[in-house]
């Protein structure tokens, strides 16, 4: 019978070893009445078994899933299912036909993406994508999540970091010509950055439009409502952070600009069962700049949660 139970380990850990990846497209709709009644087509992303503990990966504002590449092929060949996907005006996923983005939308593309996973995934958010599983893991019972990763952000942000960065969005209405000059331009933006862009890294961050133009995968009209409204949301965030119960690990970029000690020692005060580690030599684009680290500081909480690894236990029994 411990043959019998070693054996069934072995296939279980091989089955959840085996590097696959899927993509898909699912269809969103928003409950939120002032919405938009369009439905969305979302482009989500799975690498692993489909029947390993599951990790949800939420892109921040303007990037898309591929952000998340390196981290979640990493913990996909560890033994879990990395599920990532492009938010609602970003990436692969569709465009609001009519140009308007509201909060309500992305909280429930959020959860259209989450609740088929089988049960409750460990969410890892950055920036905007922190903050939509923030107001779900805080505002919905039963928790849709279960334990929550904050990647450089916090209820109440740095403004003038969240500006610097907007600028640099809003600054290239017109595009590029070619990949070279957006590495050049990306490489002024992140001048700490010790190795430029390479053009097959932007690819499924850019696309050609019919001008001959490349233009970043996201729709400019999201700097119009969801970017210029941002900061009405705080005392929601604020609210949502005080009720979470699940664990929280909030990852910080020691030269960020958008989370600051004041703005951390605000959230742990609020949520003072959270943990916090600080990436000294990252800025908010963590998983960019410093990756190993990141992905290590991860992994480290993941296996710290009950049940936490990615083997589970396969029951046996006399029968």
């Amino acid at each position: 019978m411990r043959a019998l139970c070693q054996r069934r380990d072995t296939e279980y850990r091989d089955e959840l070893l085996k590097y696959t990846v899927r993509m898909r497209m699912v269809t969103a709709r928003s409950a939120n009445p002032s919405a938009s009644a369009t439905e969305i087509a979302l482009a989500v992303e799975s690498r692993g078994s489909a029947t390993a503990p599951p990790l949800l990966f939420v892109h921040g504002f303007g990037q898309t899933r591929h952000a998340w590449q390196r981290c979640a092929r990493a913990m996909s060949r560890e033994g879990f299912r990395a599920v990532t996907f492009d938010l609602r005006g970003h990436g692969d996923s569709a465009r609001a036909t009519d140009g308007h983005y509201e909060l309500q939308s992305f909280l429930d593309d959020l959860l259209r993406v989450s609740r088929p996973l089988g049960e409750p995934p460990v969410l890892i958010g950055a920036s905007m994508g922190g903050l939509l599983g923030l107001a779900l893991a805080g505002e919905v019972v039963p928790p849709p999540f279960r334990a929550l990763v904050l990647v450089d952000i916090t209820p109440r942000w740095e403004s003038a970091g969240v500006a610097r960065m907007l600028d640099f969005m809003r600054a290239h209405p017109n595009g590029f010509a070619d990949y070279a000059e957006a590495i050049a331009v990306i490489a002024e933006y992140l001048p700490h950055r010790t190795r430029a862009k390479r053009q097959h890294e932007l690819e499924p961050l850019l696309r050609r439009d019919a001008d001959g133009r490349l233009r970043w995968r996201w729709d400019p009209a999201l700097l119009d409502t969801i970017a210029h409204e941002s900061e009405r949301h705080q005392p929601r965030l604020l609210a949502a952070a005080r009720r979470i119960e699940v664990p929280v690990l909030l990852l910080s970029g020691g030269r960020s600009d958008v989370v600051s000690r004041e703005t951390i020692a605000e959230f742990l005060q609020l949520l003072p069962h959270a943990r916090h580690v600080e990436i000294p030599e990252a800025t908010h684009m963590l998983a960019g700049d410093t990756n190993d680290a990141f992905t290590g500081a991860i992994r480290e909480f993941i296996r710290s949660l009950p049940e936490g690894g990615a083997t589970r236990q396969v029951p046996c029994t006399s029968s």
